[in-house]
């Protein structure tokens, strides 16, 4: 959603593992060099011994909040990070309920079910939004109703700086992908140049471990928030892009350097024939939640006269244009923002996978994904889901959902999302699956959760397929 609101490492989080799991994070690069071996693209897979499949783990939106214990900011706010999760080890606060942002007991229980979770993922994922909404709000009213932008800075650098230090201690050294979120940001909307100026350390060496060439990952995050990384023993080029600035018209000229940056990146993959993953945080298509709650914009029969659109007009053409360009490069495309357990189609080969977000900030459960990767094809060819049911409120992230048994659909995951676009219009079994889905298997109710009716399920429907304004409302029209 939408929102309006480090340079030191962190205590990790004490969490328990196997002896298995001991040696494959321990291993490091070890470890990742007997699995990325087999991450490789050619004809008639490799030998004996090479791994058809192998699973990536991907989360999103934390949305951490520092602020959930009061008593504690004081401390806090004159402390390095690296002591922050003992201070926040005092707090006696429970798991964040739904409506809330992720608390530390929420934080430790996500990243604890994650690293169990990881089996022999190669390298995980994180889609963006590290930091809370409206923190900038939050950090004034702690700090006495006292406007002190430099402080309220400083404290946003060290929660980075704590959180990627988190995650890093949770997935041991396996390197995490990511993209910028908005709320990566002092302000809430955008990142600004001094936000990545003062967190690319955090982002560099916390999450890609230094994985990749630090010079040409310095010079594009630092002037855009965007980079590629290329995950050593492997055919695959990882681009993680920034399109928050997409969503707005006062950032929308930065927009075409970043497009012709990816235009760059995709050719030099072309070039050196390896496959791409793109990761990005705002999707394009509609704000599907704001369109169907805007007063006067539904009719008893479903029709709208508007959309809220993610992206401003024309960008998501232009965007597109230069994918088309390589046909069959994009092997897996990653977005988040939306909370939701939901996907949208940007072209006839390319479909956009959502992860929902740890926060329950929405109404939503917490849940993240595990993808099955095709290690010839590097596309996705299944994925699960894990969740936690703020409900019943269990130890744990539980298995919620397989996406091939749940849908009864086998093959590359991008045809099979593809081919059900269609049949949630005509199949009353599986769009109920989907709208059941929606929330993460969550039972909450009030103004934060949207009920999925019959009557604006048309919007949700179409917000899957069509990505451009008019096309969209057309569509939900004519349903």
């Amino acid at each position: 959603m939408i929102n309006n609101d480090s340079k030191n490492s962190a205590d990790s989080l004490t969490v328990k593992k196997t002896t298995r799991r001991e040696f494959i994070k321990n291993s490091a690069w070890a470890f990742g060099a007997i699995s990325l071996s087999s991450i490789t693209v050619g004809c008639g897979g490799g030998g004996p011994n090479t791994v058809s499949e192998f699973p990536v783990l991907v989360f999103s939106d934390i949305h951490f909040n520092p602020f959930d214990d009061t008593s504690l900011f004081t401390t806090l706010n004159a402390a390095d990070p690296s002591a922050w999760a003992g201070i926040f080890q005092t707090s006696t606060n429970p798991p964040s309920p739904w409506n809330d942002d992720t608390n530390y007991a929420s934080l430790v229980l996500a990243l604890s079910s994650i690293s169990q979770n990881l089996g022999t993922s190669p390298f995980v994922i994180y889609t963006g939004d590290l930091l809370g909404h409206y923190f900038s709000v939050h950090f004034k009213k702690c700090n006495g109703n006292v406007e002190d932008i430099p402080g309220m800075e400083t404290f946003a650098d060290k929660t980075v700086a704590f959180v990627t230090a988190q995650i890093r201690a949770a997935v041991g050294n396996l390197p995490v992908m990511f993209a910028l979120g908005n709320s990566d940001s002092y302000g809430g909307l955008v990142p600004e140049p001094s936000f990545l100026s003062q967190t690319v350390g955090s982002f560099y060496n916390q999450f890609l471990n230094g994985t990749t060439a630090q010079p040409a990952f310095l010079s594009s995050f630092k002037a855009g928030g965007y980079y590629s990384t290329q995950p050593a023993g492997t055919n695959l080029m990882v681009i993680g892009l920034n399109t928050v600035p997409f969503a707005y018209a006062e950032t929308a000229s930065e927009v075409s350097p970043e497009l012709a940056w990816l235009d760059s990146s995709l050719a030099s993959a072309q070039a050196q024939g390896k496959k791409v993953w793109l990761l990005m945080h705002i999707p394009p298509g509609a704000v599907l939640g704001t369109t169907a709650t805007t007063a006067g914009n539904v009719a008893s029969n479903g029709h709208i006269t508007s959309a809220t659109m993610m992206w401003q007009p024309g960008l998501y053409e232009k965007f597109i244009l230069v994918l088309a360009k390589y046909p069959g490069l994009v092997a897996l495309t990653l977005g988040a923002h939306t909370h939701m357990s939901e996907y949208r189609i940007l072209s006839a080969d390319i479909v956009l996978e959502i992860t929902p977000s740890i926060t329950p900030k929405f109404g939503n459960n917490p849940a993240f994904k595990i993808f099955t990767i095709s290690s010839d094809t590097l596309r996705p060819t299944d994925y699960r889901i894990m969740n936690y049911d703020l409900a019943s409120m269990p130890v744990q992230f539980n298995s919620y959902y397989k996406f091939s048994v749940a849908y009864s659909m086998q093959g590359f995951l991008d045809v099979s999302l593809y081919n059900l676009f269609p049949e949630l219009h005509t199949n009353n079994v599986k769009q109920s699956i989907y709208r059941g889905y929606y929330y993460s298997g969550s039972s909450v109710s009030g103004n934060a959760v949207i009920p999925i009716s019959n009557t604006i399920w048309p919007i949700y429907w179409s917000g899957i397929g069509k990505m451009v304004e008019q096309e969209f409302i057309d569509s939900v029209n004519a349903y």
